[in-house]
């Protein structure tokens, strides 16, 4: 299974098979006993940098104590020997603890840190390629053993996600589009036959009052001739 420390393995394989064995505790929930495991893990590691300049330093805390005397007080040096302490720290109160603490954060702290000394370890005393500084520790990698998708990687997921819902729902869409248009064309006609239908209406009653007149006059007039003859004849 691949763990956060696989760049490890290349530059020393047993500082690796101990940090691994950490967090394959983590994962089992053995929160304590993976906290001894990275403070077992600093305390080797803190051996190997000291190196010719350790004499009679035999306990951690002794070798700590050298380390940061021989320090240059850089930055990456104070970092390192504080992560180095704070393995230490919390690997003595795991052991020497009277009760089984169910700290996942706690634990988890100490595997970050570790990875970091891990790193510094590396690159300062052992030359390996600095681009391991891009590594950031992977909680999911710890938890699952799947590293995390890269945010490209989910991109890419999402967009096909989209584009399969978009034709999935576009047949749908379509349906719905011609269905509304033509109820759209029917309105429309329909309000186009009562328009029709009205003027046809409205010109037929005006067409009566004026025919009734014309007839009015007509007879009138013919009235009006028959009268003057008949007065003209008598």
């Amino acid at each position: 299974m691949p763990t956060n420390f696989d760049f490890l393995k290349k530059v020393d394989k047993n500082l690796f098979e101990i940090v691994a064995e950490a967090e394959k505790l983590y994962r089992d929930e053995y929160f304590e006993q993976s906290m001894v495991q990275t403070r077992r893990f600093g305390e080797h590691v803190c051996k190997k940098v000291l190196g010719k300049n350790r004499t009679t330093e035999e306990t951690f805390d002794e070798m700590l104590a050298t380390l940061n005397d021989c320090s240059f007080g850089n930055v990456e040096e104070k970092e390192f020997i504080n992560d180095l302490y704070f393995l230490k720290k919390h690997g003595n109160n795991a052991v020497h603890s009277g009760s089984v603490k169910k700290d996942g954060m706690e634990a988890l702290e100490c595997l970050k840190r570790a990875f970091e000394v891990a790193i510094s370890y590396c690159i300062y005393n052992r030359k390996a390629d600095p681009k391991i500084m891009r590594l950031s520790y992977d909680t999911e990698l710890l938890v699952t053993g799947e590293k995390t998708k890269k945010l490209s990687d989910r991109y890419k997921e999402a967009k096909a996600k989209a584009v399969q819902a978009e034709d999935f729902d576009e047949p749908k869409t379509r349906k719905t589009h011609a269905k509304n248009k033509s109820k759209q064309t029917k309105t429309t006609k329909k309000k186009i036959s009562k328009k029709q239908s009205s003027v046809m209406v409205c010109k037929s009653k005006k067409s009566f009052p004026i025919f009734w007149i014309l007839v009015g006059i007509t007879f009138i007039v013919s009235l009006l001739i028959f009268l003057v003859l008949f007065v003209s004849i008598h």
